[in-house]
């Protein structure tokens, strides 16, 4: 993993200095000084108990660090989402290994609750002496009393009762605990449901507890397909991915963070705690490639539920399925580093945006095209979205960005129109289901046929971000490759991936998804480089025949990762510092989808054999 480690900034850790804990309904991010520094219980998209990343003076944190820390390092227990924290101070060196309890026996590709709704921290000196600090800070503040063996914690900001204890008496939620070498201290904070009096304090049963997570996650792990480069980051992104789904219904957030910013000081700070359809999509596609299929059909059925219920497909839900909550402005929080504003919620989801069409019924393809049936109620509605799909397309949408300008007829879009049609139509050949394939297959064949001549501009030698003229460059035209509109060696496609590579390089093998100077967003200002794009990019070489090429640049991005092997929205070209939401679920979809297809053409195979057939 790569060992680089930042001072903090205006008083923040750098993002790329944490790591994710979860269960599958919340998540916690911890950083390297020992603090939980944002945590969403008990969902992903629950007011924030703890956002310190946020705002370092009243933003609230869950502290456990030695007094006089100098130096320290991450790392996970292999192969599982069971974090350890070593602290080295001016006394001794402690060891903290953080995890959110799975229950006895759980089994994590099954749609079920796993979690038992606490987080047990355990610190252990493994040299010298420490005071160590433990505090527990609620954003918002929080009312303290007294129980059997530790104290609850009344949160109004966020409708929670906590229940706090330890294997040692706490003076209450601040404290100092004086640990000699060898001591142990365990901590236990609890949200989901009564208080057990009965129950023992944190020790040998929290002991049993996490070695029980362990288990959890290591039997879900070992399904994973590993012949690839970089096996060790694709094993940790997918592990990733997994906690980033809500395991009762298969709806899978983008991020377990909101305002992280995608420029420092800038503007574009949002809300990604939720589900949206493309990004699962991505989600689900990227971990059936390396042999997790069981999260395709929970995350089908989650989002055709979710578009039953108000009778359209939204762009993105609230992990219940639900509208997320109207976009507002946190004026308490000052940001990260001081980039305001701080959202919650996410206007996005008004936006029309004609991809979800082509997302969905590509999910089911792929979910088909592996031996799994579509029930006469699921295709009647996927049957729908093609019929949808057939003339959406022609009216403009704001696009994969999510642009906040009115709309333009983007390519991307239509693309995925073009990708509902086809996968419907050989959907209806291949399993005999009731629906025009004819139709469908001959009006994807001509919107195929639109986008080659509409999209493309002579000037710049490339196809374009939208239909028509005016259209600026934009690296999404990379995935039409990734999903079988245009094949990577087509010569327009072969030209795009030249202009991109010149034209939105921002160095070092990263690349801008668009310049917001040629393709105007509503928001006049920088942004970082976008990791998504420069896997695209790998997987565009792959398919040209480039494959030493495409090698090269995926281990220059691979590079990249934190230490804990985690990667955030984008970097910033200048020092490599990471940017927008973390762990972001897309840049690791593309870290696992371009280590296989570099496995499939080291090995000479197709890089989508399992499906290959349907498209003959």
């Amino acid at each position: 993993m790569n060992e680089r480690s930042r001072l903090p900034r205006d008083g923040y850790l750098p993002i790329e200095d944490h790591g994710l804990i979860g269960d599958g309904r919340g998540c916690a991010l911890v950083g390297r000084d020992g603090a939980v520094s944002f945590m969403c219980v008990p969902r992903f998209d629950a007011p924030p108990l703890f956002c310190s990343l946020l705002d370092r003076h009243c933003g609230g944190s869950f502290l456990i660090a030695p007094q006089g820390l100098r130096e320290s390092r991450q790392y996970y227990v292999e192969d599982t989402a069971v974090l350890v924290t070593e602290l080295h101070a001016d006394t001794g060196v402690v060891e903290v290994t953080d995890a959110f309890l799975l229950e006895a026996g759980a089994r994590l590709e099954e749609d079920a609750p796993a979690g038992r709704g606490e987080l047990v921290r355990h610190a252990k000196v493994v040299h010298g002496s420490v005071d160590l600090t433990v505090a527990v800070r609620p954003y918002g503040g929080a009312r303290s009393g007294s129980t059997a063996g530790g104290c609850r914690l009344a949160c109004p900001r966020q409708s929670l009762e906590l229940y706090l204890n330890a294997s040692r008496p706490l003076s209450g939620p601040q404290c100092t605990v004086p640990l000699g070498e060898g001591e142990e201290l365990w901590v236990g904070l609890r949200w989901n449901g009564q208080w057990d009096r009965a129950a023992p304090c944190p020790g040998p049963p929290a002991e049993n507890c996490i070695t029980g997570t362990v288990e959890a996650w290591r039997r879900w792990s070992a399904s994973i397909v590993h012949d690839s480069p970089r096996a060790d980051l694709v094993r940790r992104s997918a592990i990733t991915l997994k906690l980033l789904e809500h395991v009762e219904n298969g709806a899978i957030v983008a991020a377990p963070t909101s305002s992280l910013p995608e420029c420092i000081g800038g503007d574009r700070n949002w809300d990604y705690r939720y589900a949206w359809i493309r990004d699962a999509a991505y989600t689900v596609f990227a971990l059936r490639r390396i042999g997790l299929t069981s999260e395709a059909g929970g995350f089908l059925h989650w989002a055709l539920t979710a578009a039953r219920r108000e009778g359209r497909l939204r762009v993105l839900y609230a992990v219940d399925g639900r509208p997320p909550p109207v976009e507002v402005i946190d004026e308490e929080l000052e940001g990260y580093r001081r980039s305001s504003p701080v959202r919650w919620g996410n206007a996005a989801a008004e936006q029309v945006q004609h991809d979800v069409y082509g997302e969905l019924l590509d999910c089911a393809f792929q979910w088909a095209a592996t031996g799994r049936t579509l029930s006469d109620g699921l295709w009647h509605r996927l049957a729908g979205l093609a019929e949808q799909a057939r003339t959406a397309w022609r009216a403009p949408d704001h696009g994969i960005w999510e642009v906040r300008t009115p709309g333009r007829p983007f390519t991307y879009s239509a693309a995925m129109c073009q990708v509902a049609l086809d996968r419907a139509a050989r959907l209806v050949t291949r399993l005999g289901l009731p629906g025009d394939a004819t139709t469908w297959a001959t009006e994807a064949r001509h919107l195929t046929e639109t986008i080659i001549h509409d999209a493309w501009d002579e000037r710049m030698n490339s196809l374009t971000e939208h239909l028509g003229r005016g259209g600026g460059l934009d690296a999404s035209l990379l995935a039409l490759p990734l999903r079988r509109v245009l094949p990577a060696d087509h010569p327009r496609m072969v030209a795009t991936t030249r202009a991109i590579a010149e034209r939105l390089g921002a160095g070092d093998g990263l690349l801008y998804r668009y310049l917001p100077q040629d393709s105007p967003d509503g928001l006049d200002e920088p942004e970082g480089a976008f990791l998504l794009c420069s896997f695209w990019m790998v997987d565009n070489l792959a398919g040209q025949g480039r494959v030493d090429e495409a090698s090269e640049l995926f281990e220059k991005l691979c590079s990249y990762a934190s230490p804990l092997g985690l990667f955030a929205e984008q970097i910033d070209p200048g020092d490599l510092s990471f940017l927008g939401n973390f762990p972001q679920g897309l840049s690791h979809v593309g870290l696992v989808s371009s280590a296989v297809v570099l496995a499939r053409a080291q090995h000479g195979v197709r890089p989508e054999l399992s499906t290959h057939a349907w498209f003959q």
